[in-house]
């Protein structure tokens, strides 16, 4: 005879400095570090918050129902983690055939002399992203983990070499550290 399944629920644990809001399945968080919203469109989770916790319920039994809870509580989390401590990225610019020059103004970073190129490459930078540039490593730091990841990529993006051998051209620029993770 089967057991008859249950739907899952998941509670996550707030901290007294953290105000959590959550409306139709909106949630805003507000810590030390900022303020970050997110809206989840599932019509068969529900998420509530009780005390000093955050739950995550579904209302069917099914698979796809449990894997978009954990999704869903792993979205809560690094948005509580990023209201109260923030995300870090670090990269490195490398370069051995030319010299890039490195520089960040007027929200763009721009990436001068990249393969010997004479027009510079230029990324925008993600609202919500601090850029600090000194010497050749980047630091990025935010709240929202999306974006900073987002930023970081788009660094790497612009800065891929293509059509070459890359054993002979290693010029680029590269995640080096994430949250205090050697890469």
């Amino acid at each position: 005879m089967k057991s008859k399944k249950k739907p899952l629920i998941k509670k996550i644990e707030i901290e007294q400095s953290i105000n959590v809001e959550v409306n139709n399945n909106a949630v805003t968080i507000k810590g030390e570090k900022g303020e970050i919203s997110r809206k989840f469109n599932s019509k068969s989770i529900i998420i509530k918050t009780e005390e000093n916790k955050i739950i995550v319920d579904s209302i069917k039994e099914k698979k796809k129902e449990k894997k978009m809870v954990n999704t869903i509580v792993a979205h809560l989390k690094n948005m509580i983690k990023g209201v109260t401590k923030g995300f870090e990225y670090e990269l490195s610019a490398v370069f051995k055939h030319f010299p890039m020059t490195l520089e960040v103004k007027n929200n763009k970073v721009l990436i001068k002399n990249f393969l010997g190129e004479k027009v510079p490459r230029e990324c925008e930078i993600v609202e919500g992203v601090n850029v600090n540039l000194t010497g050749q490593k980047f630091i990025l730091s935010g709240i929202d983990k999306e974006k900073v990841g987002s930023m970081a990529s788009r660094l790497e993006l612009i800065t891929r070499v293509t059509k070459m051998d890359r054993r002979i051209f290693q010029d680029g620029i590269f995640i080096t550290r994430k949250d205090n993770k050697i890469i």
